[in-house]
Formats: structure tokens, C-alpha cells, sequence
């Protein structure tokens, strides 16, 4: 009777191992959407480092966070990130800023070796999230560096985008908004195209240091013939 017992016991388990499994709903995976960037035709364009580009520690992560209306983020039961969420805005910005700029010199940082760039952008995000009932939200400041190591614009930038209720909608507002911020960012890259060259200013040679006068010696005095009234006489 135990003999007969043994593969319907097995049976039974493998029958509810296989509900189990059809009773979870796979996760989905989300990327940003990079939008319909125009394809630069200028391999002679302005050219831009674009980084380092830093993000707010709690976004480095697989998990898709979503918004509550207390402030809270709690993670997504239904949805993640496809790969890491740095890479994408580093992506996206590229080819909005370059789409913008018509410029095919448009690097993310680290630039490669022999790479002058026109502006160096220091990037900083702090906020992208949004929730079933929050919007999506984008904090970020910017930081336009000149070829002569100036900083020629600062600005902080705030930007929201409503959307549908659902996390695909909500990834889609979240590309939006670093869509719009790709496009203040090069509107005010473009003023610093046509910047003069930096002329290297020959360097004067340094005088010679001049040696201490020490003191005066004093001087001799001139030994001058004595005359007399007394004569020579020779034989």
C-alpha cells in the first residue's frame, strides 16, 4: 500500500508546483524612452563632453521605485529596470543634446585622449520617480564649462509631467521629462559655440635676481712722485 502511495503523492506535488508557478505574473522590464532624436549631420560640430553625469544614490538600482503620497518609495511588485538606469539618461541625454546641437562631437565623459572640448557639462540629478497618484518629477543642476576652465552658466532645474495610472505610463513620463531637460540644456550650450580660440600668451623670462650690493671697500689713495729741492749729482 506505501508502494502505491509514493508516485501519487509525487504526482499530486507536481500538479500543485504548477498552479503555483501560473498564479505569479512575470515581472516586466522597463527602459526609458529616448524619444525621436534628429541625427546629426555635422561631424565638424560644437564640440561637448557631457559628464560626469551623477545620480541620486537611490535610484542606482534595478528596482523600479514608485511614489507614495506620504513622500515614501516603496518598490514596484510588478515591474524593474532593464539594465542599469544610469546608462539610460547617459544615453538618452547623448543623443537628445547631440540630436539638438546638429553635432556628431557630442562624448560622454570620460572624453578619450586628444578630445578638446568647447563646454565640459557637469550634470547632477537628484529626483526622477513618480507614483500611481504622484506625478513624475525631475530635479537636476547644471554646470557649463568653458575651454578656458570658467563656469558659464548655473542652473537649477525642476520639471513635473502627469500621467496615466500604470507603471508603463509612468516610465514614458519619466522619458519626457529628461527629453525636455536634453533640450533646456542645449539651448543653453548653444551661445557657447562660437567661442574665440585660447591664444597661449609667451611667457616673459624672469629677470635675474640681482646680487646684494655689499659694502663699499675703501679705496686707496693714489701714490703721487714727492718733490724736493735737493739735487743728484752723479761723477
Amino acid at each position: 500500500m506505501t508502494v502505491l502511495r509514493l508516485p501519487l503523492i509525487l504526482l499530486l506535488a507536481g500538479v500543485f508546483s504548477l498552479a503555483g508557478c501560473s498564479v505569479h505574473q512575470p515581472v516586466s522590464l522597463y527602459q526609458l524612452d529616448s524619444g525621436s532624436p534628429a541625427q546629426p549631420a555635422q561631424s565638424a560640430g560644437m564640440a561637448v563632453l557631457l559628464g560626469p553625469v551623477s545620480i541620486a544614490d537611490y535610484l542606482q538600482r534595478e528596482t523600479l521605485l514608485q511614489r507614495q503620497p506620504d513622500g515614501s518609495l516603496q518598490a514596484s511588485i510588478d515591474g524593474r529596470w532593464a539594465g542599469s538606469l544610469s546608462s539610460d539618461i547617459n544615453q538618452l541625454l547623448l543623443r537628445q543634446v547631440a540630436g539638438h546641437l546638429d553635432s556628431q562631437r557630442v562624448v560622454l565623459a570620460p572624453a578619450t585622449l586628444g578630445f578638446t572640448p568647447d563646454v565640459q557639462v557637469l550634470l547632477s540629478i537628484t529626483r526622477l520617480d513618480s507614483g500611481e497618484s504622484q506625478p513624475a518629477i525631475l530635479d537636476a543642476q547644471w554646470r557649463l564649462i568653458d575651454r578656458r576652465g570658467q563656469v558659464r552658466d548655473n542652473r537649477i532645474v525642476h520639471l513635473q509631467e502627469q500621467h496615466a495610472s500604470g507603471t508603463a505610463a509612468q516610465v514614458q513620463a519619466q522619458g519626457i521629462l529628461l527629453q525636455r531637460l536634453a533640450e533646456q540644456l542645449s539651448a543653453a550650450l548653444k551661445p557657447l559655440a562660437n567661442q574665440p580660440p585660447v591664444v597661449d600668451v609667451p611667457h616673459k623670462p624672469a629677470p635675474k635676481p640681482v646680487a646684494p650690493a655689499g659694502p663699499e671697500k675703501p679705496k686707496m689713495p693714489m701714490a703721487s712722485p714727492i718733490r724736493t729741492d735737493m739735487e743728484v749729482f752723479r761723477f
